[in-house]
């Protein structure tokens, strides 16, 4: 096995140059197994750890044996333990959801600070093959049928080709201790349903069911590519990127979607699940201002086009800022500087960047959301005009007028943040100091 290992990591180029490889291991069979092979092979590895507190003394049990097998061979540990059952009611996701979540984000945060190469999952074939089947039976797009990945961003999974046998007769061969988790004969959770109960009938049918899969999951990751070259091509054509949006050209997508099938390739990176294609082929023929909510995005017909933001693109609460130091703190806002104005200085010359009279500024500033009835005095202009007047004027869509923050002092608006500022608060011959505000333009 050990040979079939570190031929599986050439084959697929899962380790490159002499950098550390972080080890994700739980302590069962599978991670033990896998660092039992990367240090025969001498490969420099650290270990990582995730206690999900799910199984009382059982999860610190595992913890401490994991701590100890690091210690025994002198490996850098890091561990970490989580409010996982707290973490899942929060966001209103399945437990094994959220410790999915929790660990990525943990292991991504080791990775980059103590800049490992990799980070190493112990996936094996038969992981594999139940992937396939879970995504099967909830529906999924021809993505979820290709299977998990040798490498994917710095994840590499060095064991995706051994079987649950094979890694088992090494683990007797070469002693290797592990914990047991009780869980994994619990077949209240689907992967062990299938594990224990569906795919045994199917190797009965077929005793090579396991390969077959995987082969299968290798064909349809080659037509895979091919159908995300035809959905690029399709994109290229009907999309354009503007202030953290896409939007899509009706007329454009009409032209090139016949079926369900290319539409769901097409939206489906952007959250959309495959019971909500009808509503998305209504909302391309709907008037504008119709809107449908993915997992992860917000999709709005607009005019002739379909434009698609991030879930989280509403403005967020009221912000009051006392003084420079905390407006600095404002999601978003780059730099806040005081600077004297005399000879030589110029105005900046950006959307983004707010230079105005420190002296006309009166504390506490807020940062808020637009209402119906705002007005301000555009920069250049002596009458006032009605915010809603200016987005229509400037074709604001309705994604862009639900995101757009005001800069307010006194009860007077200072700035439309990113677009223009009001002109009595302009910089004239008569100011002495000059307030520079810059915001980041998603």
């Amino acid at each position: 096995m050990l040979q079939e290992f570190n031929k599986y990591i050439e084959e697929h180029e899962l380790i490159h140059g002499k950098g550390k490889i972080l080890l994700a291991v739980s302590g069962g069979i599978d991670s033990m197994v896998m660092s039992h092979l990367f240090l025969t092979s001498g490969i420099p590895v650290s270990v990582a750890h995730c206690n999900f507190k799910l199984r009382g003394k059982e999860s610190d049990m595992d913890e401490g044996f994991v701590r100890s097998f690091a210690s025994k061979h002198k490996i850098n540990f890091h561990t970490v333990s989580f409010d996982t059952s707290g973490y899942a009611a929060e966001k209103g996701i399945s437990i094994q959801m959220a410790a999915r979540e929790l660990r990525y984000r943990w292991f991504e945060e080791i990775r980059s600070v103590n800049v490992y190469e990799s980070i190493a999952l112990a996936h094996n074939l038969n992981d594999n093959v139940e992937t396939f089947l879970i995504n099967l039976t909830r529906g999924t797009g021809i993505a979820g049928l290709t299977g998990m990945k040798p490498r994917f961003n710095y994840l590499i999974r060095p064991l995706l080709y051994a079987s649950r046998n094979a890694i088992t007769d090494y683990s007797v061969q070469n002693k290797i201790r592990y914990r047991e988790d009780r869980t994994n004969s619990d077949v209240k959770y689907v992967r062990n349903k299938l594990r224990h109960s569906i795919i045994p009938l199917f190797r009965e049918l077929n005793p090579s069911f396991d390969m077959t899969i995987t082969e299968t999951a290798d064909r349809l990751e080659e037509i895979h590519e091919i159908i995300s070259s035809y959905i690029e091509g399709i994109r290229k054509n009907s999309v354009k990127v503007k202030n953290n949006m896409l939007i899509f050209s009706t007329h454009e997508l009409k032209k090139a979607i016949s079926g369900n099938a290319v539409l769901f390739e097409l939206f489906r990176p952007y959250g959309l699940s495959a019971a909500q294609i009808d509503e998305l082929k209504k909302i391309i023929k709907s008037n504008s201002g119709h809107q449908l909510l993915t997992r992860t995005h917000c999709i709005t017909k607009n005019r002739d086009e379909i434009i698609v933001t991030p879930a989280d693109h509403l403005a967020p609460d009221d912000f009051m800022a006392d003084n420079l130091s905390n407006l600095r703190k404002f999601p978003g806002i780059i730099s806040v500087l005081s600077k004297n104005v005399g000879k030589g200085f110029r105005i900046p010359d950006s959307t983004t960047v707010a230079c105005i009279d420190a002296e006309k500024i009166i504390f506490p500033l807020l940062i808020r959301k637009w209402n119906a009835g705002d007005f301000f005095f555009p920069l250049g202009m002596r009458s006032r005009k009605k915010l809603s007047d200016y987005f229509i004027d400037r074709k604001y869509s309705l994604p862009e007028k639900e995101r757009q923050l005001i800069l307010e002092s006194d009860g007077k608006i200072v700035w439309v943040i990113g677009e223009r500022i009001d002109n009595r608060f302009r910089i004239t011959p008569a100011t002495k100091k000059a307030l520079i505000i810059e915001f980041e333009r998603k």
